[in-house]
Formats: structure tokens, C-alpha cells, sequence
């Protein structure tokens, strides 16, 4: 599969997910949604933890040494998570949804169009899938967590279509562009990184992709959208040990 499948797949089951949401309405059942929930959360976790055990890898460990890969997952997180804390990301992300819902939504003639562009977007978008799987898509790690996300969205779109209309299925571009981009970042640390840097990267990853398990599985709300920043100190972490053995 060529990068960027991911990204293509997920922009189809949003598209498809928007026409059932239109023509069949709102047919599931909550206790329906709540097991697939459920079910794509079990997958996400195992997902997870296959990444996070590429800590394991023996690049990684040749580079800074047997003991140092979990240290240096540590280190990104709780640097990355101070940083994304203070920085305020899942309050903003979150803020920024709620600021353009409500700047469409005001009664003044705006169509349901504009809401459902505006609601889906948000929601495709800004969670912590769409950075980690385009990441790793790009990286050429796989997109095994886009098509994950994909599954996720295309439900959603089933149930935000069914009420919105279809201003859910424009949102499709926006999850094009996104992830489209993101996706060619990853391509582009995937040739300038080192292997070691890379696999610190994606085991940093799959550890906040339990985060994202235990959330859809209503078990912990973590913010992840916090601990972002962990990704970009993990291979920051990699280097600063690489130049101290030398």
C-alpha cells in the first residue's frame, strides 16, 4: 500500500458514512454504537500496544543503549506533557470547536450545511488519531491507525448526517487537507530521521495511543491533545543521548 492510503480511505468513509446518514437517518440504536465503540476501542489498545513495544527495537537500543529506550519514552512524556499543560493544547483545540460552532450557529439564517461542516470537521480533525495515524502513515510505520480512525468517523458521519445534512460530507476536505498534511510531514522525517529517532517516535505514540483506548473505552479521560508534544521531544531525546555516548 502506497503512503497516504490512510488518508484516502478515511476521506471515503466519511463520504459514505454522510450519504447513509442522509438517505437511511438515524437507525442505530444507542446500545449499538455504545459496542462498536467499544469494540474499536479493544482494537485501538492492541493497536497501542504493538506500537509502544517497538521501544524494544534494536536500533533504538544500539543508539542509546540497553536501558535508556522506556527512559526516554518517560522523559517525552512528562516533558511533553508539562509543555502541552501549559501550553493549553486540548483546552484550545477544544475552544477553537466551540468558537466556530458557535460563530455559525447564531440564528441568523446560517443552513444546517454550515453547522454540519463546522461540527464534523472539528470532530475529524482535532482528536489525537488524526496526528498520530498520519504520522505514522507517513513515516511508512503503516496506517493501521487511520483505518481505525476511519471506522471511528464513518459511524460518527452516519450519526451527524442523519441531523445535519449534507454539510457533514464537505467536511471530507477538510480531513483531506489535514491529513493529507501531516501525513507528508511524516514522510519528510521519515528520510531525514535516523531509524533510532523514528522508533522512539512511533513507541512515544503508541503509548499515547492508549490514551486514546482508554478514552473511547469511557475509562480515563486523558488529554491527550496534551502530551502531543512528546512526539516531537522524543527524537530530541534520542539526539541529546546519541551526542553524549559519542
Amino acid at each position: 500500500m502506497f503512503i497516504g492510503i490512510g488518508t484516502v480511505v478515511n476521506v471515503a468513509t466519511v463520504l459514505t458514512g454522510s450519504v447513509l446518514g442522509v438517505l437511511i437517518g438515524h437507525r442505530l440504536s444507542q446500545r449499538t454504537r455504545d459496542l462498536v465503540t467499544d469494540a474499536l476501542g479493544l482494537v485501538t489498545l492492541l493497536i497501542a500496544i504493538t506500537s509502544a513495544l517497538t521501544v524494544g527495537d534494536k536500533a533504538l537500543s544500539d543508539a542509546v543503549g540497553d536501558s535508556a529506550p522506556v527512559l526516554i519514552v518517560l522523559g517525552a512524556m512528562l516533558i511533553g506533557g508539562i509543555t502541552g499543560s501549559l501550553l493549553r493544547i486540548e483546552q484550545r483545540l477544544e475552544g477553537v470547536g466551540a468558537w466556530m460552532q458557535n460563530r455559525f450557529s447564531r440564528g441568523d439564517g446560517e443552513s444546517t450545511f454550515v453547522e454540519g461542516f463546522v461540527t464534523a470537521s472539528m470532530v475529524f480533525c482535532v482528536g489525537p488519531l488524526t496526528f498520530l495515524g498520519a504520522l505514522s502513515d507517513g513515516l511508512g510505520r503503516g496506517a493501521d491507525q487511520l483505518f481505525l480512525k476511519s471506522v471511528l468517523d464513518g459511524f460518527a458521519s452516519i450519526a451527524f448526517a442523519a441531523s445535519l445534512g449534507w454539510g457533514v460530507a464537505a467536511s471530507a476536505i477538510v480531513v483531506l487537507i489535514v491529513q493529507g498534511s501531516m501525513t507528508a510531514v511524516g514522510a519528510v522525517l521519515g528520510d531525514v530521521l535516523p531509524d533510532a529517532h523514528v522508533t522512539a517516535l512511533g513507541a512515544t505514540g503508541g503509548v499515547l495511543l492508549i490514551g486514546v483506548a482508554l478514552r473511547l473505552l469511557k475509562l480515563k479521560q486523558i488529554a491527550v491533545a496534551d502530551l502531543l508534544p512528546a512526539l516531537s521531544v522524543a527524537p530530541l531525546l534520542v539526539q541529546l543521548l546519541v551526542i553524549i555516548r559519542r
